[in-house]
Formats: C-alpha cells, sequence, structure tokens
C-alpha cells in the first residue's frame, strides 16, 4: 500500500481548519497586494517554506496556534476568504477527497469590519464554487474559542444556525484545553444543539480526559476533535466505543504539539481496536505539512494500523460526516464501490 496507492481512494476529512490550509503561495500573492509583507517572515516561497519548518520545533499546542497569526492577518476581506476556501477545498479534490468539513472561527476574520456573516458568506461562496468546479461535496463547522467570553461563543452559535441549511453542518469550540473549560461555554452549545447541529469539541488533545468528558457530558458533543487522552480513562474508553463516539483523530499535529512523543506512540491503533471509530484528519495542511493521504499513509506506516484498518477508517469517515443518515450512508456506499474496483483493477 503506498502514499500514491492512497491518494487515489475516496477519502473524507472530517478536521481542517481553513486558516490552516492556506497555500504559500497565496500566502505570499495576498501579502503583497494587501500591503502586509510585514506579517510574514520571510519574502519568497521559498524562504516562508523554510521559516514553516519550525512549527515542528513547536514545544507545545500554545506554540503550534501562534504560527496561525501568518494566516489570519492575510483573511480580512471576502475576496481573500473565498479564495482561499475555493483553493482549500481544490487542493482536498485533486487527492480524491470527496467530501470535506471546513471549519474556522468567523470572529478571527472580523478585525478589518467584516461582519460574521459577511465571513461565512464569503467561505461558503469559495466552498460553493469549488463544489461546481471539482465535484468535490462541502460543509463548514463554525469554532467558537475557548480563550474568549461566552458571549463571542454565543454570537457564533447564534450566526452557525442562521446558516444551518446554507451550508453550516457543524459547531465546535477550539483553542488552547488548559485553563479554558468547555463548561464555560454551555450556552452556546445549548443554542447549536436545540438547532440541530452537529456538535464536536477540540478536547483530549493537550489536556487530559476531563476535558473529554466536559465536551460530551456537559456540551453533547457528537464527535470529538484528537480526543487521544481517552486512553487514559479505561471507562470513559469503554463509553465511547459503546456509544459509538468519533474521535477525529490527526497523526501529524499531535506529534508536532508534542502530546505524543512520537508517530510509533500514538494511540490511535490503541483505540480503534479498543471498539473507538476513528477518522484521520489533516488538521493543518499548511503547517503540518500533509494532505489527508499522507496522514493515512503514517497511520499505516508508522502508528500501527493494518492495510486492512486503514483502509476500514477511511471509508468509515464518510459515515461520522456532519450529514443526514441517508447522505452518509450514499456517500460511504459509493466510495467502497469504487474502492473495490481500484483493487480490483490493481490485482
Amino acid at each position: 500500500m503506498t502514499l500514491d496507492s492512497i491518494r487515489s481512494w475516496p477519502k473524507a476529512e472530517l478536521h481542517s481548519h481553513l486558516d490552516g490550509a492556506m497555500r504559500l503561495e497565496t500566502m505570499l500573492d495576498l501579502a503583497q497586494s494587501q500591503g502586509k509583507m510585514s506579517l510574514l517572515p520571510a519574502d519568497s516561497v521559498d524562504g516562508l517554506r523554510e521559516v514553516l519548518l519550525g512549527v515542528d520545533t513547536s514545544e507545545s499546542l500554545a506554540e503550534y496556534l501562534a504560527w496561525f497569526r501568518y494566516t489570519i492577518g492575510l483573511m480580512q476581506d471576502a475576496e481573500s476568504l473565498r479564495r482561499v476556501s475555493y483553493e482549500m477545498a481544490e487542493d482536498f479534490a485533486r487527492e480524491n477527497v470527496r467530501y470535506l468539513e471546513v471549519r474556522f472561527g468567523p470572529v478571527l476574520h472580523t478585525e478589518e469590519g467584516l461582519t460574521l456573516e459577511n465571513v461565512l458568506d464569503a467561505v461558503l461562496d469559495g466552498l460553493r464554487a469549488a463544489e461546481s468546479d471539482f465535484g468535490i461535496r462541502t460543509g463548514v463547522i463554525v469554532c467558537a474559542l475557548r480563550d474568549r467570553y461566552m458571549e463571542a461563543s454565543v454570537r457564533q452559535a447564534q450566526a452557525a444556525v442562521s446558516y444551518v441549511h446554507r451550508g453550516v453542518v457543524g459547531f465546535d469550540l477550539a483553542g488552547g484545553e488548559a485553563g479554558n473549560p468547555a463548561k464555560q461555554h454551555l450556552e452556546a452549545f445549548y443554542i447549536a444543539r436545540n438547532h440541530l447541529l452537529g456538535l464536536t469539541v477540540h478536547a483530549g488533545e493537550s489536556w487530559g480526559p476531563e476535558s473529554i468528558r466536559q465536551a460530551l457530558f456537559y456540551c453533547g458533543a457528537h464527535r470529538i476533535g484528537h480526543g487521544i487522552t481517552m486512553v487514559q480513562d479505561p471507562e470513559l474508553l469503554e463509553y465511547a466505543a459503546l456509544h459509538r463516539i468519533p474521535l477525529e483523530i490527526c497523526p501529524t499535529s499531535n506529534v508536532q504539539t508534542h502530546v505524543v512523543p512520537s508517530y510509533e506512540a500514538h494511540p490511535l491503533a490503541t483505540l480503534m481496536r479498543a471498539g473507538v471509530p476513528v477518522s484521520i484528519n489533516t488538521d493543518s495542511r499548511l503547517f503540518s505539512h500533509t494532505s489527508t493521504s499522507e496522514e493515512l499513509h503514517l497511520a499505516h506506516t508508522r502508528c500501527g494500523l493494518t492495510e486492512t484498518e486503514t483502509k476500514e477508517v477511511a471509508l468509515a469517515a464518510f459515515g461520522h460526516a456532519f450529514l443526514r443518515h441517508d447522505e452518509r450512508e450514499e456517500l460511504e456506499a459509493s466510495a467502497r464501490r469504487d474502492l473495490d474496483v481500484l483493487e480490483g483493477a490493481s490485482a
């Protein structure tokens, strides 16, 4: 099973940040056109590529998140947001990702006068154009931020539910976990849950199982972003397996943020073999220098999944999407048929 063969598989991506998916060429172009070259650490694509390799030496989740300052500052107008969204979907489509959930915090893109609604309109416009051009299907997950006041989370939840039938499929809580408990954002999740949005929470990444418990039992999360510290709590592990709570696993990001010491030490295989549903995702195409295909390849070659397990994880991701049950089943069935055809052709 090679990386090239995985690129040909039909895939779903459920955990990818918009502000972590900008192309280097676009970063440079936007900085030049906006007169913001001072925001960047280098003035060429090669220079940016070299500097951004420093993400790999981040000593914590907080240091990893700090790198996003280079992209967020360039995504403060509608045309830039539309372009980055379009190119993100195009890049995923080119590796045969058929369903993509794009997550971001709209409030981060209102520093130069855009409203939350302006931001969502621009992103959704870019994604719709990409859907038409490349045949990929997309959905948006609005991220509240752990380090913001409840009022900001509530406003983002209200914006999210106003777009429920216009492309927004989920609501999330992101940002540094330590000192920013999920239960402080209950009102926002109450709003999102009452409007039937899919709920996911970044939890169990840099904080322990208690963070996952808050995400599940206070916020009502349907999926957990990362969730790898679940292996420290056998009862919680059994609960997640019993109730089929999917974890959105991002191997490279987890290594970069030092929540695991290496790919080989990643608990991905342990979680899967304990019966917990998992999907394999990028987190950030730009800062993690990766793709969905590469993350699946790493899951097999370094994280301990067998070839059969890797294929099953890739296909099962469609079933964890924030879509109607019949749409999920149709996407997964189509992916299984097409993968069977690919395997038959290569036999």
